[in-house]
């Protein structure tokens, strides 16, 4: 039986493959906002990836030699920026989301952090900032019908963890520019943190 493998490992192993193949990627999810807000115990992996048709039948070929890969699903996401998902020998599942042209798909790219997740060696990962993952989990907490708590809890977990960090007005102006503003206003008021 394959060794059960840790979600960080699993980030990496991927994460690998698509450095190898020149494909921009960010770690987003609660994995990221564990990272930036408040942690909690999670075996979901999600990455944003930049990945262009041309790109998609190479990579699907060095994922396949570790990871289930449902093509048809793959070409599907690629066409339509929706998400295919890889699963490993153990089970464990990594869902990535194939970036489109949208204002926050863009800033998820150009903002994201190389953060050190791994010491000995060291082992980095590009993370989704702070301010794009509020964004990202506010506007899938109003896509869901505003009922997710973990959604919530992991916005305003990452609101009182950054607090001043945060570029507020960056985050204000753009909440705003995507109909996100009130949403906005209360997960702040829930923070605590006055803009």
């Amino acid at each position: 039986m394959a060794e059960v493998t840790d979600p960080i490992t699993l980030a990496l192993r991927v994460a690998a493959i698509l450095d190898e193949h020149d494909i921009s990627y960010t770690l987003g999810g609660s994995l990221a906002s564990s990272m930036f807000g408040e942690p909690r115990g999670t075996i979901d992996i999600d990455m944003a990836i930049r990945l262009e048709s041309q790109q998609l039948d190479d990579l699907v070929g060095a994922l396949d030699i570790e990871f289930y890969v449902p093509i048809e699903a793959a070409q599907r996401a690629v066409a339509q920026s929706t998400s295919f998902n890889l699963i490993d020998e153990t089970g464990f599942k990594v869902d990535l989301f194939v970036l489109g042209n949208s204002l926050l798909d863009r800033r998820q790219l150009e903002h994201r952090r190389h953060i050190m997740v791994r010491d000995d060696p060291p082992q980095h990962l590009w993370v989704t900032a702070p301010v794009e993952q509020v964004l990202r989990k506010l506007e899938w907490y109003q896509a869901g019908g505003c009922v997710s708590e973990r959604q919530w809890r992991d916005v305003v977990g990452i609101l009182r963890a950054q607090g001043t960090a945060l570029d507020l007005a960056d985050l204000v102006h753009t909440a705003a520019s995507m109909g996100l503003g009130e949403l906005l206003v209360a997960a702040l008021e829930d923070a605590e943190i006055s803009t």
